[in-house]
């Protein structure tokens, strides 16, 4: 061999070879998740609207009951004033009828008789103080 061709195999083998690419590693076979569905609402609106229609549905018993209260203390409020209107009417016979003369004519009427004199009787001793005096029988 030529000092040339000496140098070029020397100088070959000085340099080493591009290394080539490794293979790529074959792929491995994996299991794919479904993609996941975005979560509907419509559990959530129908719930909220089941609080709205049953909070309005309790403020419209609620107020129909306060109604109907209203119409009760109105009606016992108006028997109460008849009731203070009967008793104040009662209140005045009461004092019409206790009046002397009432009661005079009242006791003549039962067949008693007014009597003559006053007398006390005194419990500590027993004595009889006073004028008293039987009444009569004709009055």
């Amino acid at each position: 061999m030529s000092a040339q061709s000496a140098a070029r195999v020397s100088t070959a083998r000085a340099y080493p070879t591009p290394a080539r690419p490794k293979a790529a590693p074959a792929p491995r076979l994996r299991v794919v998740r479904a993609p996941e569905h975005a979560r509907t609402r419509v559990p959530f609106i129908l719930a909220c609207m089941a609080v709205l229609a049953g909070a309005l549905l309790s403020a419209l018993l609620l107020n129909t009951s306060m109604a109907a209260s209203a119409y009760a203390k109105y009606d016992l409020s108006n028997e109460l004033g008849r009731l203070n209107q009967d008793a104040l009417g009662l209140t005045a016979e009461l004092d019409a009828k206790a009046s002397p003369t009432q009661l005079a004519a009242a006791a003549a009427a039962l067949g008693m008789v007014p009597t003559n004199g006053t007398g006390w009787l005194r419990l500590a001793d027993g004595s009889v103080q006073g004028a008293p005096e039987p009444a009569g029988a004709g009055g």
